[in-house]
């Protein structure tokens, strides 16, 4: 075996012999790059194991935790060694399996046992969730464990209240210091978090249990797929937030009695070129709807070239904050796709040193609110207030 870098989070790992672990912590803090490294180290190193990644949707976890852990085979030139089948999501060697499944279907893994389960993003799910999965955490032969990774994004939630504080579980706590290999733009941005927001920055810069108050979009309900909300859309359009070290994201708009929307996570993705980003959402986007709206951020006009070269039906996006959230507010009925679910449930306006609260909001973890903003408020300018809601859609 190859010598790779790791941090303390990642020795912390091998040394607990504890059932239920959970690692809590910062943004950036190395929590989910040491669980998939871990992971792959018993993948290779021990016999006879079953292996399960989960996160609360397929979708998500996809271009997540199954993202991660297949670069990093790669990186490691140990993916050769294992059979990959990338239409069930499962990795195997020798006897060993590896197995990634959303709890969006959850018979998959209702039989199955395991040794060893992550769960990425925690904070996803609910109790029940994990009880129904430290229930298939039973195969013989090892020790059997389970490890949670989670931000602290609510003192209130049953991980800390219910497993936390109540159980004898195994606790790592870490933060981006943690990491001496966290990219030094991602490292300022957490340290800027002071100047934009407190309690923001005991969260995600501190790893410390909080209470997020003046949460901007609330009354909206969460959705595995659209067919859930029981009515046909009218329209669709489209937003696109541009990203490289930080995610780039392409939010579909459903549109629903002329001015009621549910926003959709089709991409949420770091590291994507322009030709890529097209090349995939040309892949997700059914084709009849490469002619729908798409309206980008302004502060790329070559990207948006590109992809109006490309074919897409694309324009700068209404960047107003204030005017676009406002409408926002009261119009967004619905949310599907993790990513955008989890920033939605941190998407805060600033408050000050002082407690006092500001217009704007706290400009971190925001790609698919912003993406969901530009698809949808630049169509009702585009459209005129009054014409949105008696439009008649065709």
């Amino acid at each position: 075996m190859q010598k790779i870098k790791v941090t303390d989070v990642f020795g912390w790992l091998t040394k607990t012999t504890e059932r239920i672990n959970l690692l809590v912590g910062g943004a950036g803090s190395s929590k989910s790059y040491s669980v998939a490294q871990f992971l792959i180290k018993k993948f290779f190193e021990e016999k006879d194991i079953r292996i399960l990644v989960v996160r609360k949707t397929t979708p998500s976890l996809r271009i997540t935790a199954y993202h991660l852990i297949l670069d990093l085979l790669k990186e490691y030139g140990w993916l050769s060694y294992c059979n990959l089948n990338k239409t069930e999501m499962t990795l195997t060697c020798g006897n060993n399996e590896m197995l990634f499944k959303g709890l969006d279907d959850p018979e998959k893994i209702k039989s199955a046992e395991f040794n060893y389960i992550w769960v990425e993003e925690a904070t996803e799910i609910t109790l029940e969730d994990y009880r129904q999965l430290n229930l298939r955490l039973r195969r013989k032969g090892k020790l059997n464990q389970i490890f949670l990774t989670c931000n602290p994004i609510s003192a209130l939630h049953w991980i800390k209240q219910e497993l936390a504080d109540k159980q004898k579980i195994a606790i790592n706590h870490s933060t981006y210091k943690d990491n001496p290999f966290l990219d030094e733009v991602y490292r300022q941005q957490l340290e800027d978090l002071i100047n934009q927001d407190v309690n923001f920055y005991k969260i995600y810069a501190l790893g410390q249990w909080g209470v997020l108050e003046n949460i901007i979009y609330e009354g909206w309900k969460s959705y595995g797929n659209i067919s859930e909300y029981g009515k046909q859309p009218q329209e669709i359009s489209y937003g696109i937030d541009w990203g490289y070290e930080s995610p780039a994201a392409l939010i579909r708009i459903y549109w629903f009695d002329g001015d009621k929307v549910i926003w959709e996570e089709v991409i949420y993705q770091e590291h994507l070129t322009i030709p890529e980003f097209i090349k995939l959402a040309k892949e997700l986007i059914p084709e009849n709807e490469i002619q729908k709206e798409f309206y980008a951020g302004t502060d790329e006009p070559g990207s948006i070239q590109q992809f109006y070269d490309a074919g897409f039906n694309i324009h700068k996006a209404v960047t107003d904050v204030r005017d676009g959230i406002n409408w926002c507010k009261s119009h967004l009925v619905g949310l599907i796709g993790s990513n955008i679910i989890k920033e939605a449930q941190g998407y805060k306006r600033k408050e000050d040193k002082n407690g006092n609260v500001l217009e704007e909001p706290v400009k971190f973890m925001d790609h698919g609110m912003d993406g969901g903003r530009y698809g949808t408020y630049s169509r009702v300018g585009s459209l005129g207030y009054s014409e949105v809601l008696d439009i008649s859609f065709r």
